[in-house]
């Protein structure tokens, strides 16, 4: 006798005759067929354990609340990571050439703590920071996305900050100008 899978039973069944019904919700709302697939098994899995709970008779429409939620969840998400990436891109377009003046007044220790840090942080911050190469040139040159050395001198940015403000304390609160450390880094 051969070997057959077990068919679903109960609730599961149940949700498994609406898969292209649930499919096709999702896809109006978000406007996309690999999103709501997505979204879709997402909710499947995440909710497994819940379904025999829920029981036959009302598993349709909790199922449906349940893509609605995960729907929202994945705009809000979706809209803060917008929002985290414009405001990436506008601290690039301020950050992109420190003004003469105040690059000379910047503290010593910062190039010291920046070769403290990741190598290729240390790296992203040399070419980028200091010699000015533009973001994407230095992508092309190591290989990488544009989005990826972007991420990666936002990263070292903020591991150098952090660096700096366990290093120099209150002298970096005020942007190490005129700065009193003394010449080797308190890294902890």
């Amino acid at each position: 006798m051969e070997d057959k899978e077990p068919i679903a039973t109960g609730a599961v069944a149940v949700l498994l005759e609406n898969h292209r019904t649930f499919l096709n919700f999702l896809e109006r709302r978000v406007g996309n067929r690999a999103l709501a697939e997505d979204i879709l098994q997402d909710a499947f899995t995440r909710n497994l354990d819940k379904f025999d709970a829920v029981g036959e008779e009302a598993i349709v429409p909790w199922f449906y609340r349940t893509l609605r939620n995960a729907a929202i969840d994945r705009y809000r998400r979706q809209g803060t990571a917008n929002k985290a990436l414009e405001a990436f891109a506008r601290e690039l377009e301020v950050h992109a050439h420190p003004m003469p003046d105040l690059e000379s007044e910047i503290c010593e220790c910062v190039t010291r703590l920046a070769h403290t840090l990741k190598p290729e942080y240390a790296d992203v911050l040399q070419a980028v920071d200091v010699e000015g190469q533009a973001v994407k040139e230095f992508a092309d040159a190591r290989g990488i996305s544009a989005s990826n050395a972007g991420v990666r001198a936002f990263r070292a940015r903020e591991a150098l900050r952090k660096r700096v403000v366990q290093s120099c304390g209150t002298c970096a609160e005020h942007g190490c100008l005129n700065c009193t450390c003394g010449t080797s880094p308190r890294v902890s």
